[in-house]
């Protein structure tokens, strides 16, 4: 395939953030002071995070055109199959791009490996470079990253790379029908978590721990968390928090969405139902009365760059 152009999306960092909020890096630092904050700290990950952007931005320049993006606008970007995608960030940043991205390969940069983990961030910005040209020649080795896929009655769809969740809006129950597997029941609770195995260790993995500490609580025999491979075409539910009462039951409250399957919520709720993915609630889709979404692996999957 022939790259055209390398997309560099960037985020604001909580410095930037504060600003915003504030007006002025002056504001901004009065107020982490008197709150007991440590401005020089959140001055250090923003210089630490542009030295690393426009590091990225010298590698990539390998004769292709380059386009930088902030973050929030990658909704509303058009990409195309000549696109390169360079997310230079925390994990997040991955899973909140590649569901916007199509099929194009992305290329993960660590801005800050003493600061960030970076499970999905294959690369520091001196590496890059190495990994486009490769990408570029053909020898670069990727992984097939399997995604989530809500997907409801009158055509709307919203993808997720970690995990999705259907729920209400604020701490009230939300309630659905749910069917899965042949069988269907009432339900209500805190939402329904739905993760793919890239997900699998994040929100998931919290709910299992949570689990597992209230088993061993009140004498149980906790279990273990259930981890799946990225490229596993499985999906994982959870329900949170299900109530039992003359109108809801809790007999559906955990299952594997095996390939080809789904799992079926159909909303009860007058108003202030939500889908959203990746815990970005700002694309998130209503979910009310009427309103059904299938719950099943996407048809496409993520290219991320490993080599």
């Amino acid at each position: 395939m022939g790259y055209e152009k390398v997309v560099v999306v960037t985020r604001k960092t909580r410095l930037e953030g504060l600003v915003e909020r504030f007006n002025s890096r002056a504001q901004a630092r009065f107020y982490l002071e008197r709150s007991g904050g440590d401005y020089a700290d959140y001055e250090r990950e923003d210089s630490t995070y542009r030295r690393a952007v426009d590091a990225v931005r010298r590698s990539v320049d390998v004769g292709l055109k380059v386009h930088v993006v902030e973050r929030s606008l990658v909704p509303t970007m058009m990409f195309t199959g000549a696109d390169a995608i360079v997310p230079v960030g925390q994990d997040g940043l991955v899973a909140n791009t590649a569901k916007y991205v199509g099929e194009q390969p992305i290329l993960a940069v660590n801005p800050d490996p003493g600061r960030f983990d970076g499970i999905l961030l294959r690369y520091s910005p001196v590496q890059v470079r190495g990994a486009l040209v490769a990408l570029l020649e053909g020898r670069s080795r990727e992984r097939q990253v399997t995604l989530a896929e809500a997907a409801f009655d009158d055509g709307q769809l919203l993808l997720a790379f970690n995990d999705l969740f259907i729920g209400a809006r604020s701490h009230v129950s939300a309630r659905y029908r749910i069917g899965f597997a042949g069988r269907s029941e009432p339900h209500s609770s805190s939402g329904v978590l739905i993760s793919t195995g890239a997900g699998s260790t994040g929100w998931l993995s919290s709910v299992f721990a949570m689990a597992g500490a209230v088993s061993a609580f009140s004498g149980g025999r906790p279990g273990k968390p259930l981890r799946l491979d990225w490229e596993d075409p499985r999906l994982v539910f959870v329900v949170r928090e299900p109530y039992v009462s003359r109108h809801s039951a809790a007999g559906i409250v955990a299952g594997l969405i095996e390939a080809g399957g789904d799992l079926v919520l159909e909303s009860q709720m007058p108003s202030g139902g939500v889908v959203f993915s990746d815990g970005v609630e700002a694309d998130a889709l209503e979910f009310n009365a009427g309103a059904r979404a299938r719950i099943r692996a996407a048809g496409r999957k993520t290219r991320l760059v490993v080599t």
